[in-house]
């Protein structure tokens, strides 16, 4: 069974940088080719991807939110995390991590609860 379990970084403020880790069991974030990936949805929005991280370490990001956003992985936890950086109230949002197959019949498999994070000072 596939688990993956975000960290809860709770409030932060305006201007600071977001760090988020995802904690996965039941696999490994080393092989096969899937994308471990972060997404939110903010308040009375849709559900965006953020970015990813390949089981070879490459990443991939949402081009709107590339420019202050890196993932990166620590093998030996089998985690992966989020650095958002210069936050805004509008990065309000719940946060997930989720194991992404890029198979015909895949997608965003599996799940983590979701995390809220809360951008105010």
């Amino acid at each position: 069974q596939v688990q993956l379990q975000e960290s809860d970084p709770g409030l932060v403020k305006p201007s600071q940088t977001l760090s988020l880790s995802c904690t996965v069991s039941g696999d490994s974030i080393t092989i096969n080719d899937y994308l471990w990936s972060w997404l939110r949805q903010p308040p009375g929005k849709g559900l965006e991807w953020i970015g990813g991280i390949g089981n070879d370490g490459s990443t991939f990001y949402s081009p709107s939110l590339k420019s202050h956003t890196s993932i990166s992985r620590d093998t030996s936890k089998n985690q992966f995390s989020l650095q958002l950086s210069s936050v805004t109230p509008e990065d309000t949002a719940v946060y997930y991590c989720a194991r992404y197959s890029p198979t015909s019949t895949g997608g965003f498999e599996y799940w983590g609860q979701g995390t809220q994070v809360t951008v105010s000072s």
